[in-house]
């Protein structure tokens, strides 16, 4: 249990529960229950690791941590814990303030694990939806420092810190395409990108864009564990490719190939011959400045943030921020990999790229019959589509 002793005690008198325990400087324990039912303060620093480990209970006991001020605690601290809790029914608990943008409070919360397959259950609080603070304090912070600083979003809005001198999208533009009012013309189709998952923890995310306008259908997001049947996730699609509702009829789909090309294959044999794969590591791009087709796809979405209207959706936003991007040998962008980004913590971002698959291609721009982008044809009727 991360807690001072001290404030453990201070803790004890302000709780509602607090008579029912005994509170010394070295443990805190049932009055009626000493041996059986207690807590001890142990310090965080990685070098006090081991006292951590080996946390036994009997099977029908409760062997718990609570982590306070879970940001600055190190990830060995973590591991040997979550090693220790083998008996029994064990609980670890996260509190703080997502003072850092990486760390296992971090990943739990926003990061690679918590997903929909996560065995961690997470809450960010916005203190403004409290009744205790100070709400004439925080209205000085986010007029002094602006609502989606990283000091609001931290101490105010109990989100992770936005800046990164490696993203490739910045929060202002982001934020600017969130207030933005949604435009359109009436002949602009309406085009669907579906990143598919691979299952677990990532999701299966369909995303709607119809000119400047990302925000007027919402995005529709299935679990990727939900989706093991790989004809759960083509019925739906159909179902989507199906809907004539004014407004509604999708031009074009665009699925990413690497998980996506069994439903890709489903779907044109079910006759939807708008629906076509992207390959996000093709290297022959429209844009020659581009490493591949995903930098190329990014590229087009990072420049339409100026002028098009996405929700107001922190997911979304945390995905359109989260990838980072490098010049490599041959001075071609290129754009930061799930893989990499898992790697350091972050969480797949599924909702970004399936937005990013409505730019595979120019809406309105004519390409031969064999091109692997498909070709739209205003022969057959303005927003189709076709190989």
């Amino acid at each position: 249990m991360r807690r001072g002793a001290a404030q453990m005690m201070l803790d004890q008198k302000l709780c509602l529960t607090g008579p029912w325990f005994i509170c010394t400087t070295n443990r805190l324990y049932h009055r009626h229950h000493k041996e059986t039912w207690f807590c001890t303060p142990q310090t965080c620093k990685e070098e006090n690791s081991e006292a951590f480990a080996g946390q036994h209970a009997r099977e029908t006991s409760t062997s718990f941590y609570i982590f306070d001020e879970a940001s600055a605690v190190p990830d060995k601290i973590f591991e040997v814990a979550e090693g220790g809790l083998t008996d029994g029914e064990p609980h670890i608990y996260l509190f703080g303030n997502p003072t850092r943008s990486s760390g296992k409070l971090h990943r739990v919360c926003f990061g690679n694990e918590s997903g929909p397959a996560s065995p961690w259950t997470h809450k960010s609080i916005d203190s403004r939806d409290c009744r205790m603070p100070n709400k004439e304090l925080i209205q000085e912070w986010i007029a002094t420092y602006g609502e989606d600083s990283d000091f609001v979003r931290v101490r105010v809005r109990g989100l992770p810190p936005a800046a990164d001198e490696l993203q490739f999208i910045d929060r202002e533009r982001i934020k600017e395409a969130q207030a933005r009012e949604p435009q359109s013309l009436d002949d602009d189709p309406l085009i669907c990108g579906v990143d598919v998952s691979g299952g677990g923890a990532a999701w299966n995310v369909a995303a709607f864009r119809r000119g400047g306008d990302a925000r007027s259908i919402p995005r529709i997001r299935i679990p990727g564990e939900h989706t093991r049947d790989r004809n759960v996730l083509v019925g739906k699609l159909a179902e989507i490719l199906r809907d004539k509702r004014p407004g509604r009829v999708v031009a074009a789909m665009f699925l990413d190939m690497a998980f996506g090309s069994p439903i890709y294959e489903r779907l044109r044999a079910l006759g939807f011959h708008n629906v076509f794969e992207v390959n996000f590591g093709l290297t022959h791009t429209p844009d020659h400045t581009k490493a591949n087709m995903r930098a190329y796809m990014w590229g087009e979405m990072k420049d339409w943030l100026l002028t098009g209207a996405i929700e107001t959706d922190e997911k979304m936003a945390m995905d359109l921020a989260g990838p980072g991007y490098h010049i490599n040998r041959s001075n071609l962008l290129v754009i930061e990999s799930k893989a990499d980004m898992q790697k350091r913590g972050q969480a797949s971002p599924d909702d970004g790229d399936a937005l990013a698959l409505t730019f595979a291609q120019a809406e309105k721009e004519e390409r031969d019959e064999d091109d692997e982008f498909g070709v739209y044809s205003g022969v057959n009727g303005p927003g189709s589509w076709m190989r």
